[in-house]
């Protein structure tokens, strides 16, 4: 048996350096899907999770649009659960100077109630500042820097139609 199919890869290792950020905090102080029953939980064959670059998962793997989406039933392990799964809503965007932010992901406006009234939101700053943290981790591997900002503009593009409709 090859020792290398055992070893895993920096990608992977940062993956699950970054998902370690998150074990002891979420969006809220409290379980944030007793707001909406879990929403972002429920998976389908459309529609999931988007996996980081190096990022493994044992629940269901989908491939679109050349990326890969995780998905579930909302009953996953905790411990398995996607690096978009514990920054939801949130997502570090890097700003064109480096700086990391953590945004309201303008993808969970569909989802997440907390993502539409985040004015009104007292969101734990721990996690916030985690969110921002991972960002900054993420940016020391080329590939997740390049997912990181080309998801980043999709979301102000999102949030900048959005603005638009609400006018």
């Amino acid at each position: 048996m090859n020792h290398k199919s055992f070893q895993k890869t920096v990608a992977e290792k940062r993956i699950e350096r970054v998902k370690a950020l998150f074990c002891d905090v979420t969006p809220l102080k409290t379980d944030c899907g007793l707001v909406c029953s879990g929403a972002c939980c429920k998976g389908d064959d459309k529609t999931g999770m988007l996996l980081f670059p190096g990022e493994r998962t044992p629940l269901t793997v989908l491939e679109r649009d050349a990326r890969r989406l995780a998905v579930c039933a909302g009953t996953c392990d905790r411990d398995d659960r996607p690096l978009s799964c514990r920054i939801f809503p949130f997502f570090p965007v890097v700003e064109e100077d480096g700086n990391v932010l953590a945004a309201i992901d303008a993808r969970a406006f569909s989802v997440c109630p907390l993502a539409r009234q985040a004015e009104a939101v007292a969101f734990d700053p721990r996690f916030i500042r985690r969110v921002k943290i991972a960002g900054r981790i993420l940016l020391n591997d080329p590939e997740a820097a390049a997912f990181l900002r080309e998801i980043a503009e999709e979301i102000k593009e999102l949030t900048a139609a959005r603005e638009k409709l609400t006018k």
